[in-house]
């Protein structure tokens, strides 16, 4: 396999590193001393969009309790909803999200963020059942929400784009109704990295290593081609009955060809998919250097497709 690693956009240098490199390859040994640095670093970012309003709610089922952050922008809102998880792996991060609340801004609709439980202390399933529960209640709360049942997306960036995934093909499998959209941003999707872009060894931001190890404890261990594919889509046989989806990906990024195949394999099996692939762009380097022409240029498409995606005119 090749080892030689894209070009990184000029715009997008030098690469700010939210793991010093000290501290090595994220795992199980230092996952508590990553979720500090990442909680320092995400407490340092501006409020994206002070005319949001946030309100935390419970999600309540027979699994349990988890919370939800809605995100609604001041007055009048469109009727849609993006049901929203967010990245970081699925070790680190919070539903408490500030893309999930830039996203709200910007689409002018209600974005309803999953807080859910985090590996390796809460493996699969419990991050899938958190978001299956969080997309019920969805449902059921959408008129006191200002929301239209037919109206809700799921998406997510990173891990919470695989979690989107997982969801949406369980959510098929339980003929429960379908979110009308997928929006997935760079998702993890292969716990296998089994592509010619899966095999370099290292990446900014989020190398082999660091997601091999996150996937081990996202599985409980390393079940290899027998993980299931509602937490390793890239598993799944049958890719049918989904929603219309969007996918990007930077090309500097280790889930670069995992996501390709995955859009193949989705739109050869008879659902709706477009994807864009950003050359130079590496793992989340659009919010690291927000100001760079890819970047505008890459979010700006983004939104517009979930505009789309979700019918706002």
């Amino acid at each position: 396999m090749s080892s030689a690693i894209p070009e990184i956009d000029p715009e997008l240098l030098p690469v700010n590193e939210v793991r010093p490199k000290t501290m090595g390859p994220l795992s199980v040994d230092n996952i508590i001393e990553a979720r500090q640095l990442s909680d320092q670093a995400r407490a340092t970012l501006p409020d994206p969009a002070p005319n949001i309003v946030s309100v935390k709610h419970v999600v309540e089922d027979k699994d349990g309790r988890r919370n939800v952050y809605v995100y609604q922008p001041e007055g009048p809102t469109r009727s849609y909803a993006l049901l929203w998880f967010h990245g970081g792996g699925y070790v680190m991060g919070s539903g408490d999200d500030w893309l999930g609340k830039q996203l709200a801004a910007d689409i002018a609709c209600t974005v309803v963020s999953v807080d859910y439980r985090l590996a390796p202390e809460h493996p699969h399933p419990a991050g899938l059942e958190d978001g299956i529960a969080a997309l019920r209640w969805l449902r059921k709360n959408a008129i006191s929400l200002g929301v239209g049942k037919n109206r809700i997306a799921i998406g997510g960036a990173s891990a919470g784009g695989g979690l989107a995934a997982g969801v949406t093909m369980l959510n098929r499998d339980c003929f429960e109704p379908m979110p009308v959209f997928q929006f997935l941003m760079y998702p993890m999707l292969d716990n296998l990295h089994d592509t010619e872009s899966g095999h370099i060894d290292e990446y900014p931001v989020w190398s082999r290593a660091t997601s091999l190890n996150a996937w081990e404890m996202y599985l409980g261990g390393r079940p290899g081609v027998h993980a299931s594919p509602y937490a390793s889509p890239s598993r799944a046989d049958n890719l049918s009955g989904l929603p219309p989806t969007y996918l990007c990906v930077g090309d500097v990024d280790l889930f670069r060809d995992e996501n390709i195949a995955f859009m193949q394999r989705l739109t050869a099996d008879g659902s709706p998919g477009e994807f864009e692939v950003y050359p130079g762009v590496y793992h989340g380097a659009e919010f690291q250097y927000p100001d760079a022409a890819i970047s505008r240029r890459m979010y700006s498409e983004m939104t517009q497709k979930l505009r789309q995606g979700l019918g706002i005119g």
